[in-house]
């Protein structure tokens, strides 16, 4: 017994150990852009089966723990989804076949189609007893992947991204949700117990409606906020428990549990603050921390290479499932053409050709239903670890340069207000400003000359093409309509891409979180107000420099684009004069940098000096040098 537990041991201290290890290997082999997901496997080929045999594979305790990773993984799927991405957010001039969820949507059918058409060819050849399913498996895609690629070149609230995102999480949502239903079919036949989808689904509508109606409740939040961050942590104890419970019901239903779990990510997707990403840190941190790579690492460990090369047959079907995984994404991605030029088109569609978890999960469902054999869930693995790596390399390569290459500056401000005049001759003195007014408006009545003027309805484009928002950074509307500056927000983000977009609502009564979900900063006046009598009480020397901007000192943002920097320490740069690096934004990431901090490409870093100064340090940092 001790023999057999000290087997056990070892083994969840070597996968524990690697799971370590390869973050920090992925990380030295960064040029090569290996996913730390596709290291995990690799290890645990080399641990298992195909390799030195390292692990007890037969132990129950590891099987669960993967099984569990499994779920879990899944849980993390759901909790991705934004369908607030499904929601029509282009202005209603844009033509109907042009938007994201309308070319989202032609893009699944024909992925499904040529997926079916594939999976039957392959039941032809023989490879599988399950047609339907294997063309599930080939029209899944990794949403996992798109999202943080879309993120990293700011492409999230453009058209483009958009269209990309939406046909990813349609991918993901609809594949998994028709696996479902096809595995209870291959169970059970064609009975009424299909039916219990029906059930979960229910049971889902519930949890959404409690779940709504307890967050509404005054006292209820109050008790939540203030029990959130003890050791109580209540919404990740919450969040736990409408994971298993929906999993569980899955299970008795005689449904796949990775629905279940799917949907309990997704309905805490839907019942907690986007805009505060503390719970899904604590839950990422969860799952990416200690079970999803175990799960990984067995799968690895359980892969049988030898099946694959067993017969020149088996060897055929790798390149050939390669092959079909990507046609059918490029494929589908022709959709997208009326919209996007040629390299936009093909660079989707080689980003819409990364599969991950999906395919892997729907791999071990056919294998464990016995409707593959060995060599081809071998096969299918090797195909998302190949895809995964390789499509993110395609995208960059094909995508048109100029997404990229051009440093943006300046300011757009939307508004015939007075308030307008005065923050733009605010901002006037760090970056040139654009007034956009819809009202005549004299150049003389400006309060600086530096300040330009155009005249025109800022609902247009060309409007905003001619006040310059190809190259400004900042976009501000103060329109006091709420809903003309919801939908030039909206319009100014999709076409423009701004770094960053401010607008403001007098209503406070009316949340605009459409807007805040696609990252706009929405003010709301009573709230500013109370922010800055905070700020000046508690922070009267910080807020003193923000509020009035002295003449010798200054405080200014800058994204870091100068490559001799990328990886270096804080404490290893030297800026001109006094300039100090106060704070860096990493993503979602906030830090509050010290000497030892590794600045990055990319991160955002403001920096507090002397105007003498801090010109020439915003050049260093920003100038794209090698």
């Amino acid at each position: 017994m001790e023999a057999g537990n000290n087997e056990v041991l070892f083994s969840l201290l070597l996968i524990t150990s690697l799971a370590a290890i390869v973050p920090l290997l992925a990380r030295r082999l960064q040029r090569f852009r290996i996913p730390i997901v596709v290291g995990e496997i690799i290890v645990g080929i080399l641990i298992g089966k195909s390799g030195f045999h390292l692990v007890a594979t037969e132990s129950e305790i590891i099987q669960f723990l993967a099984w569990f990773g499994f779920i879990f993984l899944m849980f993390l799927s759901g909790l991705e989804l934004d369908f607030g991405a499904l929601m029509p957010s282009s202005n209603e001039e844009m033509p109907f076949w042009k938007r994201p969820l309308v070319m989202a949507v032609i893009s699944f059918v024909i992925t499904l189609t040529l997926g079916m058409t594939m999976g039957f060819e392959l039941k032809v050849q023989g490879v599988t007893e399950a047609a339907i399913l294997m063309g599930l498996v080939l029209s899944t895609t990794s949403l996992g992947v798109v999202m943080p690629i879309l993120k990293e070149k700011r492409m999230v609230t453009s058209s483009y991204g958009q269209t990309i995102l939406v046909a990813a999480l349609l991918a993901d949502f609809l594949t998994l949700f028709l696996l479902s239903i096809d595995v209870a079919f291959l169970v059970k036949g064609l009975t009424l117990d299909l039916l219990l989808i029906l059930v979960l689904l229910l049971a889902v509508a519930a949890f959404l409606r409690i779940g709504r109606s307890l967050l509404s409740n005054p006292k209820l939040s109050q008790v939540l906020e203030e029990v959130a961050e003890t050791t109580a942590q209540i919404r990740v104890r919450g969040s736990f428990a409408l994971m298993v419970a929906l999993a569980a019901l899955a299970s008795v239903l005689g449904i796949e549990v990775i629905l279940g779990a799917f949907l309990a990510g997704a309905t805490v997707s839907i019942l907690s603050d986007r805009n505060n990403p503390v719970l899904r840190e604590k839950l990422d941190a969860m799952g990416f921390g200690f079970f999803i790579p175990i799960f990984f690492i067995m799968v690895g460990v359980n892969l049988d290479l030898k099946a694959l090369l067993s017969s020149p047959g088996n060897l055929i079907l790798l390149p050939e499932l390669l092959a079909a995984a990507f046609l059918i994404k490029f494929s589908a991605a022709l959709v997208f053409k009326p919209a996007f030029n040629w390299r936009e088109t093909f660079a989707a569609g080689a980003l819409l050709s990364a599969r991950l978890s999906l395919i892997i999960a729907a791999s071990a469902i056919a294998l464990d239903l016995g409707v593959i054999s060995d060599a081809v869930n071998t096969a299918i693995i090797l195909v998302a670890i190949i895809t995964v790596t390789i499509s993110p390399i395609l995208f960059d390569f094909l995508l048109p340069q100029q997404e990229i290459q051009t440093r943006r500056r300046g300011a757009i401000i939307v508004s015939s207000r007075e308030l307008a005049l005065v923050l733009a001759n605010n901002l006037a003195k760090v970056i040139p400003v654009t007034i956009v007014t819809r009202l005549p408006f004299r150049q003389a009545d400006l309060p600086d000359p530096n300040i330009r003027l155009v005249q025109g309805d800022a609902r247009n484009p060309e409007t905003l093409r001619q006040a310059g928002a190809e190259e400004a950074a900042h976009f501000v509307c103060l329109s006091a309509e709420p809903d003309f500056n919801e939908q030039v927000c909206k319009m100014a983000l999709q076409e423009f891409d701004f770094e960053n977009v401010v607008t403001w609502q007098p209503d406070e009564q009316r949340r605009l979180d459409s807007l805040e979900r696609m990252g706009v900063k929405v003010i709301y006046p009573g709230m500013a107000t109370l922010i800055a009598l905070e700020g000046s009480v508690l922070f009267p020397e910080s807020f003193d420099v923000i509020a009035h901007q002295e003449e010798d000192m200054e405080m200014r943002q800058v994204r870091l684009r100068n490559r001799r920097y990328h990886q270096r320490a804080l404490k290893e740069v030297r800026l001109p004069g006094d300039v100090l690096v106060v704070r860096v934004r990493r993503g979602e990431e906030r830090l509050v940098p010290h000497g030892g901090t590794e600045l990055r490409l990319g991160d955002v870093l403001l920096l507090v000096g002397s105007t003498t100064f801090i010109e020439d340090a915003v050049r260093i940092l920003e100038e794209e040098g090698v």
